[in-house]
């Protein structure tokens, strides 16, 4: 669809891809704002956005909840140049709330909040959110890490959207890392997936025709003022225009950037194999009650999980997919300069995945104070590479 062919409703959708090959990126990271000592959450955002420097205030933002702050990258090429500029932001964040009595670490869901001690953040859109979302937006904040992929051309983000729905549930159970909700152990792996899910316009979106569809669809929500915008739209995978990229959200925040980066390697080199090969199942791509049942055994089971393979018939370990995922992004990693990263998938998020991270600093005595201080320790890089 050119640009002559859209209604003037649809100027928000023109597509500001880049003339080059895909899979530039970007990253965002929410993090919890902690009281040390306590470790419970510090509803304070107001607070740190006072003492954040000039040349910082563009990466550095409000979330819904204020005891969450946002940290985000520029552009990059590679997965080291944007993890290098997450572990910058970590380190200067750090620094900005030493003085304010504050720390900051990052997992799904905080281990021990509890609703009633939640407050919204002052921002307008935050407050819009409070006001459509009701008590919704007051319950306990969910943190997520969200990686965009620069497409040059809407119709090729349209058709990398639609693919990389067949890739949600294993890339929520490899960064699944929310095992504790209000002070207990909900054994699941990701309990941030089923909180946030209490939101509308959530989970894995349909498959759309064309970018004209997605167009249309979202157009009608905009135009009825059921949704002020596109981005009120909080799928696992959407578009954002302005940006030109396709955006991955259904993953929990990591607690270290070597976590980060295996992730965002994996989403960078799957978006460039599905552009470039198409290599999702059709069945997988149509199948969206397989998709939401995977999506569900992912979250319950992290990487122990078995999903559902249409083409097999039978379920399959998670560890068996992202074996042969991993082969079929090798080619891709080497031609986007992140094998080592894209390695960090087995040596790290299989060898000691985040919800049996958390379990193990909890210990047996279940010290949930002990396992947000040691997420806090683990925040801020020791180097930024």
């Amino acid at each position: 669809m050119g640009a002559g062919a859209m209604s003037k409703q649809s100027e928000w959708a023109r597509w500001n891809g880049a003339d080059e090959v895909a899979a530039t990126l970007g990253v965002e990271e929410e993090v919890m704002l902690l009281h040390p000592g306590s470790w419970g959450l510090a509803q304070r955002i107001e607070d740190v956005l006072e003492v954040v420097p000039g040349e910082l205030q563009a990466q550095v933002s409000s979330e819904t909840h204020s005891a969450a702050v946002e940290i985000q990258t520029g552009v990059h090429r590679s997965v080291q140049s944007a993890v290098g500029e997450i572990a910058s932001l970590r380190c200067h964040l750090t620094e900005l709330l030493e003085p304010l009595d504050l720390r900051a670490a990052c997992s799904g869901t905080h281990p021990f909040a509890i609703w009633h001690d939640m407050r919204v953040a002052g921002a307008e859109r935050h407050q819009a959110v409070f006001g459509s979302m009701r008590a919704l937006a007051r319950r306990e904040p969910t943190f997520a890490l969200h990686v965009h992929v620069g497409i040059p051309t809407p119709a090729g983000a349209t058709a990398a959207l639609n693919q990389m729905r067949a890739h949600i549930p294993l890339l929520l159970a490899l960064s699944a890392n929310s095992p504790y909700w209000q002070g207990r152990d909900t054994g699941l792996a990701s309990a941030r997936t089923p909180l946030f899910q209490a939101f509308p316009r959530v989970g894995i979106p349909r498959v759309f025709s064309s970018y004209a569809d997605w167009t249309r669809s979202i157009d009608l929500l905009i135009g009825s003022s059921a949704l002020p915008d596109h981005t009120y739209l909080w799928w696992d995978v959407r578009l954002q225009p302005k940006y030109g990229t396709v955006e991955v959200r259904i993953m929990d925040a990591q607690s270290t950037t070597e976590h980060t980066a295996a992730l965002v390697a994996l989403v960078q080199c799957l978006v460039r194999l599905e552009v470039l090969e198409g290599y999702a199942s059709s069945r997988v791509l149509h199948a969206q009650e397989v998709l939401d049942e995977n999506r569900f055994l992912a979250a319950r089971d992290g990487t122990a999980a078995e999903l559902i393979d249409p083409d097999r018939g039978t379920r399959v370990p998670v560890t068996e997919l992202a074996y042969e995922v991993l082969e079929a992004c090798a080619p891709h990693a080497r031609a986007l300069g992140c094998a080592d990263e894209l390695d960090l998938v087995r040596t790290v998020l299989l060898a000691d995945p985040g919800a049996h991270h958390q379990r193990t600093l909890a210990g047996e005595d279940d010290d949930q104070r002990r396992l947000v201080a040691a997420l806090a320790e683990s925040f801020s890089p020791v180097a930024v590479s």
